[in-house]
């Protein structure tokens, strides 16, 4: 929503007053004491409330509701602006909510107990609990710090698709949600208004009908809304943007650290540095909650949720770690592609370096014996112990490599280039160190190992949701 005050920041002081006036404002104490540095990497925490304020929001969200996190992303900008990622973190994931500080209106401080294995959303809303709660639960359960907040209620999507005449989006079937109001044809639509915040609420429309789903549907959406905010037609526009600044200030609620215009507009100036096909939308890697017959609520999945959190918090881009397994994968593979030597000319230095007792005589005796590999050893144990198998070779030595990898099966990536060492006549040799990874001898070795599997989309490409 920042990304407009880019624009309007030539339009003058006395208009960016004027706009000031718009922002509210929440104390949230310590959680968002963080003055915001153009030189750092910053967080900022979405959060997106079911709250019935506003005309015409009657019927939407929980009656009496103090407003819940109901839909909730952790933006992370890289220190370097190379990349950002947009985390969601969905509304049922069970947490641990900590003791939360919150100001009261008389200046003074009260602690809201926390609670254990509780539904995420309840992180704002319940017993008093403010944004800088929501902050607290996201840094004690992922360990990304976390800077400022962001918060809008349902007249947030209204105004701002308006603002910008609509955001086009794409479902591959025709819907009709009774539910949420939203009919849309297949293909691709235009929605604005009422019809956007149908768009981003509805549940039945697409996969299994559950909140997971619900939040592939607002990440495509919302990397739509980012398009078209920061499109020349938008940004060239002194009508759409004046409407857009109007909007976007009237929808916050922010802490107070960046509760002005201007630090608004710095927030906006640096994400815009951020090129849209490095902003990659993902969500917290989760599963069924195993204590639950009626699957209702999720919880962390404990193989993938935490490499995410350590790539995130280490501004690591999921774009670019996909670029350079690619490119790594293409140079790996490029190491078997070449004359091979024959195998009665490959001299090789095998050492056991953490494969089981006896392997490294073992594939001795099947390289001399069943491959031909006759000027081959057996040098004992390596210095230390390897999780992979490793094949190293000299400048001059890559056609015996290749050779050798072709018989015992091994992947691009266990060929290492490096210095020639000799054997015990004297003579260059390759050298081959059987990891904790080797299967037996003559048993080929699998692929390497793949980078977290996590769904993810990037701000700069439609999607059509389904």
């Amino acid at each position: 929503m920042a990304f407009v005050l880019v624009g309007v920041g030539a339009a003058g002081y006395l208009y960016l007053q004027h706009l000031a006036g718009n922002v509210t404002t929440t104390d949230v104490g310590s959680a968002g004491a963080s003055n915001f540095s153009k030189d750092e990497a910053f967080s900022v925490l979405i959060i997106g409330t079911d709250k019935r304020t506003g005309e015409g929001n009657e019927g939407y969200g929980d009656k009496g509701s103090s407003g819940h996190a109901d839909t909730t992303i952790l933006l992370h900008v890289a220190e370097d602006r190379s990349n950002a990622t947009a985390l969601s973190i969905p509304r049922d994931l069970i947490v641990d909510i900590p003791d939360c500080p919150t100001k009261q209106e008389d200046g003074s401080e009260r602690i809201v107990a926390g609670q254990r294995a509780v539904r995420f959303n309840r992180s704002l809303g319940e017993n008093g609990r403010d944004p800088g709660c929501t902050m607290l639960t996201v840094e004690e359960n992922t360990g990304i710090e976390v800077d400022h907040f962001m918060m809008a209620d349902f007249n947030a999507v209204k105004t701002l698709t308006s603002a910008v005449d609509g955001v086009d989006v794409c479902v591959e079937k025709a819907v009709n949600d009774k539910d949420s109001k939203l009919v849309l044809p297949a293909g691709e639509s235009k929605v604005e208004g009422e019809q956007a915040l149908a768009f981003v609420r509805t549940r039945k429309s697409f996969g299994n009908s559950g909140d997971l789903d619900r939040i592939k549907v607002q990440q495509q959406f919302l990397g739509s809304l980012m398009r078209k905010m920061s499109s020349g037609d938008t940004l060239t526009s002194p009508s759409k943007l004046l409407k857009l600044a109007e909007a976007a200030t009237e929808a916050l609620t922010v802490d107070k650290a960046i509760g002005s215009v201007g630090t608004l507009k710095d927030v906006a100036l640096e994400l815009k540095k951020v090129p849209t096909k490095n902003i990659t939308f993902t969500t917290v890697p989760v599963k069924d909650n195993p204590a639950e017959t009626v699957k209702a609520t999720v919880v962390f999945d404990e193989t993938k949720a935490p490499q995410v959190f350590d790539m995130i918090a280490n501004d690591v881009s999921f774009t670019e770690v996909k670029r350079q397994k690619k490119k790594e994968k293409d140079a790996e593979a490029a190491r078997l592609k070449g004359t091979k030597a024959p195998a009665s000319e490959v001299r090789v230095r095998i050492q056991n370096g953490g494969a089981v007792a006896g392997s490294a005589q073992k594939t001795l005796q099947y390289l001399q014996v069943e491959e031909g590999v006759t000027k081959s050893e057996n040098v004992g144990n390596a210095p230390a112990a390897l999780a992979k198998t490793t094949l190293e070779y000299g400048p001059d030595q890559a056609d015996q490599a290749r050779r050798l990898a072709d018989i015992m099966g091994l992947p691009g990536s266990a060929l290492k280039p490096g210095e020639s060492v000799t054997n015990s006549q004297g003579l260059p040799s390759i050298t081959l160190t059987l990891g904790k990874d080797f299967k037996g001898a003559g048993v080929k070795l699998d692929a390497p190992v793949e980078a977290p599997d996590v769904e993810k989309s990037t701000a700069d490409k439609v999607k059509c949701a389904s």
